[in-house]
């Protein structure tokens, strides 16, 4: 197949053309560099200072409070609880594109002995979620420098409660959604990032397609009947039971489901029980299940519900089963990925990209990605030569900070691009 010769006056132009690339891309550089102090001084204040699920009071004051100082358009708080959104309105019309950030906390204990370590007992920022606070302030405070050369509107969405509202509560995501945080604009596409320790600072991490599992929150109460333990023939002991239907539970991974298909199944809490002579009425347990597949995701539903029937009527018990879904998966559209790939390589350097497997871990901005397309990357933020590698949701998480800039420079070369319609 033959093309047409280009005209000469693009190969005249495209000097011209490389060169405002590069004096745009640095000129981003410098701003973020520029920012450095201000993203370790905010990324620390929320490390300070954590809050749980729905419980992000401060953290949300201090985001609208940043917000309205830069001068963002249109600041909302209140949604979703605790949620903020705002507009960055750029000086030329264009399309609008969205940006998302997370604020809720882990209930986990600080345990690092560093300048800031959590002031809350029992609560800390394990999951990087003030990184991704610090970073989408950081995104915003630059584009506001740069907001007459902007062709369209930036929507800056500060969510609560990824982690999981507490139950009978709304959830993160899916309750903004409802309570409209994607319409008046809608935008065309929405971008977020999530700190991934097993990246070292400076590399970023993106898959195309499936990326994170869907997640589902389960509760099972098994039944059975109190006696003293001297004498357990009269009662119907729940924990013997339990402890049978926690390894029949695993059968569905290693025995029920397709090997290829990716799957997990886990317990993460057995209680019940008064003492040690005494046979329980009930024990509860807790879990979750990660899958990659939505027809997958129902079968194990509909197992677990056989399973449990059968291990409780062979002791004469009974059950409950309740299950939440939760997350489902985060899947990157391949245009809009394959769109976003070349800014990614150019401002982080193509070394330092890294194409990921899909991974057992959830994330709600699937809800998102089901109203717009929505890519979601890795922010690396690992340091071995100090020792920064703990993994999420643990005691001595950590991050480098200089991943900071790093993040801010990515998502704002992403937002240029995205709304000049380039990769």
């Amino acid at each position: 197949m033959r093309f047409a010769p280009l005209p000469a006056a693009v190969f005249l132009l495209l000097p011209a053309l490389l060169s405002a690339d590069a004096a745009r891309d640095a000129d981003v550089a410098r701003r973020a560099e520029a920012l450095r102090p201000k993203l370790v001084e905010m990324r620390r204040d929320f490390h300070m200072n954590p809050e749980l699920s729905n419980r992000e009071e401060r953290t949300a004051r201090v985001v609208a409070e940043r917000l309205r100082a830069l001068g963002l358009d249109d600041v909302k708080t209140g949604v979703a609880r605790h949620g903020v959104v705002a507009l960055l309105k750029g000086g030329k019309p264009g399309p609008v594109i969205a940006l998302r950030a997370d604020m809720d906390a882990l209930p986990v204990n600080e345990t690092l002995d560093v300048p800031y370590k959590s002031r809350t007992p029992g609560v800390k920022h394990a999951c990087g979620h003030d990184v991704h606070m610090a970073v989408q302030l950081g995104v915003a405070e630059l584009l506001i420098q740069m907001r007459d050369r902007i062709p369209g509107t930036i929507k800056f969405i500060f969510q609560p409660a990824e982690e999981g509202a507490p139950k009978g509560e709304p959830a993160g995501a899916r309750q903004m959604v409802a309570e409209g945080a994607l319409d008046n604009p809608r935008p065309a596409a929405i971008f977020g990032l999530h700190t991934n320790p097993g990246l070292q600072a400076g590399q970023i991490g993106y898959a195309a397609g499936p990326m994170l599992s869907s997640a589902d929150r389960f509760w099972v109460r098994i039944k059975g009947k109190k006696a003293h333990a001297a004498w357990p023939h009269l009662g119907i002991d729940p924990v013997v039971i339990a402890s049978e239907a926690v390894l029949a539970l695993q059968s569905i991974r290693s025995r029920r489901i397709d090997p290829q298909d990716p799957i997990v199944l886990t317990i993460g809490k057995i209680e019940g029980g008064d003492r040690e002579n005494i046979i329980a009425d009930e024990v509860r347990l807790l879990g979750t299940i990660r899958t990659l597949n939505e027809d997958t995701r129902s079968r194990i539903h509909k197992l677990m519900d056989e399973i449990l029937a059968g291990v409780t009527s062979a002791h004469g018990a009974a059950y409950d089963l309740e299950i939440e879904r939760q997350y489902s998966v985060t899947t990157n559209p391949e245009a809009l990925a394959a769109a976003t790939l070349p800014t990614i390589e150019r401002i982080a350097g193509k070394q330092n990209v890294v194409t990921t497997k899909p991974v057992s871990g959830a994330e709600d901005f699937s809800e998102f990605q089901k109203v717009i397309p929505g890519f979601f990357y890795w922010l690396g933020v690992a340091n071995s030569q100090r020792g920064i590698n703990a993994a999420l949701h643990t005691a001595d998480y950590d991050v480098d900070e200089a991943s900071l800039v790093v993040g801010v420079k990515v998502m704002t070369s992403i937002v240029l691009d995205t709304l000049e319609g380039r990769p």
